[in-house]
C-alpha cells in the first residue's frame, strides 16, 4: 500500500480516488473547489490539501485527473503545485487527456528534479471509473510505470505502457478518432433506420453479433434512439480531445479528414445547446436536418 494523492475529484477523479482508499493506500486530495474535497474525506476518510503542493506532502504517488492543459500545470507549476512537494523518486501519474507536448514539457520538468511522470490517459468514461473497469494507456520510463502500474490497477481493466513519454497520450487520440467515426456511423445507421420505417432496436440486437458491432453500439443504440443525452462523456470535452488530435495531426503530417468533419458536426449540436449531452448526441443533428 502506498501513500498516494489525487488531484481533481470530478466525474472521473472522484471515484477513481475512491477506488484507491478502498484498496488499502493512504489517499490525501486536492480539488479546486475545496467543498468537493470535504465531500470526498467525508465519504472515504484520508486527508485534503488545500493546494496541490499540499496534497502531495509526503506522498509517493501524485495522481491527476484535471480538464485541460492549463488545468495540468497549474496543479505541477509554481509555488503551490504538487511538483513542489514531490521528493526525488516519487511518481507523478496524469490521467488528463491533453497535448502530447504538455506531456513531454511536464515530464522533462519533472525530470529535472528525478521526479518519475507517467503519462496515462483513460477510455471508459464515468461509468468505467465508477466501477473500477477503465483501459488505461501509459507513456513514460519503463521503470516509472512498472511502479505506477499497481496502484492503477484499483480502477483498471487494463493498463498497458505504450512507449515513452507521450506515447499514453498519443494512443489516447487515436482512441478518440475511433470513436468519433464510430458514433457518427452509428447515428447515420439508426437515422436511416428510423426513416425507412425499421425497428432500431431489433435491428442492432443482429448486426450488434456481427462484423459491424462495436462497445458504442451496443450501450448507446438505445438511449440515441429515445432521444436521452445526459449520460456519459459530453460533446464539449470531446471537441476539446479531437482539437488535440487535429493539432497533432497538423504537427506529424496525418490525414484525418473524418475526424475534422465529425468535429464540426459536434460544433453544430454546441450550436443546437447541446455541449453538455452526450457525445451520442450526433444522432440529434441528423434528425434536426431531417426535419427540413
Amino acid at each position: 500500500m502506498a501513500k498516494v494523492a489525487f488531484l481533481g475529484l470530478g466525474v472521473m477523479g472522484r471515484p477513481m480516488a475512491g477506488h484507491l482508499a478502498r484498496s488499502g493506500h493512504e489517499v490525501s486530495v486536492y480539488n479546486r473547489t475545496a467543498s468537493k474535497a470535504e465531500s470526498w474525506v467525508a465519504e472515504h476518510g484520508g486527508q485534503f490539501g488545500t493546494t496541490p503542493k499540499a496534497a502531495a506532502q509526503g506522498a509517493e504517488f501524485v495522481i491527476a485527473c484535471v480538464g485541460n492543459d492549463d488545468d495540468l500545470r497549474s496543479v505541477c507549476l509554481g509555488e503551490d503545485g504538487a511538483f513542489a512537494a514531490m521528493s526525488q523518486g516519487t511518481i507523478f501519474v496524469d490521467h488528463t487527456t491533453v497535448s502530447a507536448q504538455v506531456t513531454r514539457e511536464l515530464h522533462d520538468v519533472a525530470r529535472t528534479q528525478e521526479i518519475g511522470f507517467v503519462d496515462a490517459p483513460v477510455s471508459g468514461g464515468q461509468a468505467g471509473a465508477e466501477n473500477g473497469v477503465l483501459s488505461i494507456m501509459c507513456g513514460g520510463a519503463q521503470a516509472d510505470f512498472d511502479r505506477a502500474e499497481p496502484v492503477m490497477a484499483a480502477y483498471a481493466r487494463v493498463c498497458k505502457r505504450m512507449g515513452e513519454s507521450g506515447a499514453g497520450q498519443m494512443a489516447k487520440m487515436m482512441n478518440q478518432i475511433c470513436i468519433a467515426g464510430l458514433l457518427q456511423g452509428l447515428a447515420e445507421a439508426l437515422h436511416f433506420g428510423e426513416k425507412a420505417g425499421m425497428d432500431g432496436r431489433t435491428v442492432v440486437e443482429v448486426i450488434s453479433q456481427g462484423a459491424a458491432g462495436s462497445w458504442q453500439m451496443v450501450n448507446r443504440h438505445g438511449s440515441m434512439l429515445d432521444g436521452e443525452f445526459n449520460h456519459g462523456f459530453a460533446v464539449d470535452w470531446m471537441r476539446k480531445d479531437l482539437g488535440i488530435c487535429l493539432d497533432a495531426a497538423d504537427q506529424i503530417g496525418a490525414a484525418l479528414p473524418m475526424t475534422a468533419l465529425v468535429d464540426q458536426f459536434y460544433k453544430d449540436v454546441q450550436n443546437m445547446g447541446g455541449g453538455r449531452w452526450d457525445t451520442s448526441a450526433l444522432i440529434a443533428r441528423l434528425r434536426k436536418l431531417g426535419e427540413g
